[in-house]
């Protein structure tokens, strides 16, 4: 399979009365826009889209969910099952609008799987979205039944922030692009001797899945993950739009759906397919409730990987605290298997970082990458400007926040400034591989 993604860099996002694309301004029909989405959903009423550029005095909040704007040469749908038909994904060729994304955001009520983005100030250090433009898509919904539930699907907006990231994409698709990436995944069998002879490794990704109630679940092409089981994927499908973030897990530790098109750790292995490894594909797993279910995917992505000859793979959650057991149980039975594995996820070691850093250890778990602690704290100053709703922090029940704490107080204070755990910050701790963090060795 064949994918071409021809890039298109956004050095600035301005809202008219048309669409254009032009030395590197994106020029956005607001009204066209917010016109189009409603008539897609009934279920929304009110939208508004508001830009954030790097370096503004703007805190976003609630935000529900990031998505890069693309297009399909062919005209096919960039998110198969969501914003059209379902229809095959992973090679091709696309378009890319590079520098920004669609910020999904709730212009009241947030939920505990939504975040903090900070674009200025202290606080831009701690996501990637703080790097790129911003198209705020705020809105309301009449899913009246989700207003006082923690757990919210935010079903309405967040289909329209994927059908506005195609609408935006669609402004550039028949231009030429500034450059292409191009990823080739060769069938298993007709690969060449040379890269026999190389260590075949791959990837294990586990989606956010363990909602037993559909449409909290991540998506691929469109069936809730909660209804899968594990299989073998072509890497390319994933960064082609096949799978998409859902609503559901704390907030840092959340894979948005831009982060799956543009997964840093599949582009590394690509990087280095033929040259130190051979590059064998993705085996989707999954994330479960009951042990059973646990075990059983375990056991047949322990199988999948026996079947494709890995001899090294990554596996990476989303997510932490129950997924803990089925992200350590699918390491220890590959490497019970002999099949060695490194491991990536956030840890929650409390506040004072001294605690278990994973619900479930195991001695097996010999190569670990953390990218980071959900219970660290931040204090930051008040923002001039705020997209969204700040006491969604106090009110909603969002994942690192909180409306008391008798010697913190409530994390949005009356004069703006907010104290919350690293567990707000929209997909923070960047798991698939964008992680602004480093090591330090003390």
């Amino acid at each position: 399979m064949k994918l071409s993604i021809g890039n298109l860099y956004v050095t600035d996002v301005q809202l008219g009365d048309h669409n254009a694309f032009q030395d590197g301004v994106l020029t956005v029909d607001k009204e066209g826009a917010i016109s189009f989405l409603k008539e897609c959903d009934d279920h929304i009423t009110d939208l508004d889209i508001v830009i954030a550029r790097p370096g503004d005095d703007t805190r976003i909040v609630p935000v529900i969910e990031t998505i890069e704007p693309r297009s399909r040469k062919d005209g096919r749908c960039v998110f198969p099952g969501v914003t059209d038909d379902v229809v095959p994904a992973g090679d091709g060729e696309l378009m890319a609008l590079k520098g920004c994304c669609v910020t999904v955001v709730g212009g009241t009520w947030g939920s505990f799987g939504d975040g903090v983005i900070d674009m200025g100030g202290e606080g831009a250090r701690h996501t990637y979205w703080s790097k790129l433009i911003n198209i705020c898509l705020v809105g309301e919904t009449d899913e009246d039944f989700e207003r006082h539930e923690q757990q919210k699907c935010n079903h309405a907006l967040r289909w329209a922030g994927h059908r506005l990231a195609e609408y935006l994409g669609n402004i550039v698709r028949d231009m030429e692009p500034q450059d292409t990436e191009t990823y080739v995944f060769d069938p298993l069998l007709k690969r060449s001797e040379e890269r026999a002879k190389l260590p075949n490794v791959a990837l294990v990704l586990q989606p956010q899945s363990q909602m037993e109630a559909l449409g909290y679940n991540d998506l691929l092409y469109g069936w809730d993950m909660n209804k899968y089981l594990p299989s073998f994927l072509s890497p390319t499908e994933v960064l082609d739009g096949a799978l998409i973030s859902g609503s559901f897990m704390p907030s840092s530790s959340k894979w948005s759906t831009y982060e799956m098109q543009n997964f840093p750790t599949i582009k590394e292995l690509f990087a280095e397919d033929g040259k130190s490894l051979n590059f064998v594909g993705v085996i989707m797993s999954n994330l479960n409730v009951a042990l059973d279910q646990k075990e059983r995917s375990a056991i047949m992505v322990r199988n999948i990987a026996l079947n494709l000859g890995v001899d090294y793979a990554i596996v990476t959650e989303e997510g932490y605290g129950n997924p803990d057991a089925d992200y350590v149980r699918c390491q220890v039975i590959l490497e019970d298997a002999g099949i060695p594995v490194v491991g990536i996820s956030n840890e929650c070691t409390g506040r004072d970082g001294q605690s278990q850093p994973l619900v479930t250890l195991d001695e097996k778990l010999n190569a670990l990458v953390s990218t980071g602690n959900v219970s660290e704290l931040s204090r930051l100053p008040a923002c001039k400007t705020v997209i969204g709703n700040l006491e969604a922090m106090n009110r909603d029940g969002m994942s690192g926040s909180w409306g008391y704490d008798e010697v913190l107080g409530k994390s949005a204070r009356d004069d703006g400034s907010i104290i919350m755990e690293d567990n707000n910050w929209f997909c923070g701790d960047h798991i698939s591989g964008l992680s602004v963090k480093t090591m330090v060795e003390f």
